[in-house]
């Protein structure tokens, strides 16, 4: 049996969104810079496209950049909030993406912005008072970059709150909200944030697409130069077929977001029901309420061989993870759970659900790393 329990890596890209892209990939295939008809045709199809995104997003086309996934959006945010926002002061978390760590990490040997960390309590929420604090610790320009729901745990930020406390206390928000969109309505005339991002592979699109939402009346630049695209802000000939498809998986999952958070938190409960079950001393990882409902994170009894557990699994046909996909073959912890201090010596796997996920995979998963945990126990 073949089971697939990674999605927070990325989800299968969904039938109808194939059946958009094809014409792109087979007949429509103008450069959408070309002036003649094969050129206004892709152009038209990149516009709609646009259009399609922000209404569903309830914002302006002209508020949507595409990229080439959630990574380079993240890095145009922090990038151009210092260099075209005069941004001094960066303030963000031990358990962002990598996508923004590393950045961080570049942007302050690279432009001499001091980069602060908010404080977390053990399920990965942030402390509010703390953040006010480090925000009001100087009088620079400051950016707030956290995570909407993190992609290792799930916990998930209150995303109203924190942009209410940055527009309040005068900082700029960026929230990478790359797992949580496509999985919740999201109403950016009312939500206060200055910048998110999206990448369709996480939401039953295409890889190698995504998209930069920023505020109107905020300019940034690209990181990639050399054409007028995107409204001269991201250069390079678009990627036409991934962004026809990316806004096909973004209006499917608006079709039914109830339906589908249903079906998925229904998954979610039942295999932390079944685990806790079949393994006694299953603990979850981040916060069990206020949490991404497409993923489960779980701290295991130690055992000895820990590290032999994907791989049986994997035999068994079972694909899941540790951490990110990001960060895969590294033999360090994840930095997310070493910011939460959770045990290094009792494996931690990672489960993630997609509307195709079913009931019969689950029990299948649960009853083969039940299996695995015994044989081990004996072993020891």
């Amino acid at each position: 049996m073949e089971v697939y329990l990674d999605n927070a890596a990325t989800t299968p890209i969904a039938p109808e969104v194939v059946d958009a892209m094809m014409p792109f990939l087979k007949s429509h295939f103008g450069n959408p810079s070309s002036t003649h008809h094969y050129g206004r045709k892709t152009k038209s199809a990149i516009e709609t496209s646009r259009k399609t995104i922000a209404k569903l997003l309830n914002c302006s086309p002209m508020e949507i950049f595409f990229t080439s996934g959630g990574t380079e959006a993240d890095n145009m945010a922090i990038t151009g909030a210092i260099l075209q926002l005069g941004v001094k002061h960066i303030i963000s978390s031990e358990m962002e993406h990598h996508a923004v760590l590393h950045s961080l990490d570049f942007c302050e040997k690279q432009y001499g912005v001091k980069v602060s960390k908010v404080r977390l309590d053990h399920m990965g929420h942030v402390d509010l008072d703390h953040l006010k604090e480090l925000i009001n610790s100087t009088e620079e320009k400051t950016l707030v970059s956290l995570m909407h729901a993190n992609n290792e745990v799930g916990t998930m930020i209150d995303i109203h709150e924190i942009g209410r406390i940055c527009k309040d206390n005068g900082a700029y928000f960026h929230s990478d909200t790359v797992q949580t969109m496509g999985h919740y309505t999201m109403d950016l005339a009312e939500m206060p944030v200055d910048f998110i991002t999206g990448a369709a592979h996480k939401f039953h699109g295409p890889k190698g697409i995504g998209f930069l939402f920023v505020r109107k009346g905020i300019h940034v630049d690209g990181l990639i130069h050399g054409g007028a695209q995107e409204r001269s802000v991201r250069a390079g000939t678009e990627n036409l077929y991934g962004i026809v498809g990316m806004a096909k998986a973004l209006e499917l999952c608006y079709e039914d977001m109830d339906g589908h958070i249903a079906h998925v938190q229904g998954l979610k409960d039942y295999m932390k029901s079944k685990l806790q079950l079949s393994i006694p001393g299953v603990e979850v990882n981040g916060c069990p309420v206020r949490s991404l409902y497409t993923v489960l994170n779980v701290k295991l009894p130690k055992t000895q061989n820990a590290g032999m557990l994907l791989f049986l699994l994997d035999i068994d046909g079972i694909a899941c993870s540790s951490g990110s996909a990001c960060s895969s073959g590294s033999s360090k912890v994840s930095h997310v759970l070493e910011a939460l201090e959770v045990d290094s010596l009792s494996p931690s796997i990672r489960f993630s659900f997609s509307r195709y996920t079913t009931k019969e995979e689950i029990d299948y998963a649960v009853e083969r790393l039940s299996h695995h945990m015994i044989l081990e126990e004996e072993i020891a």
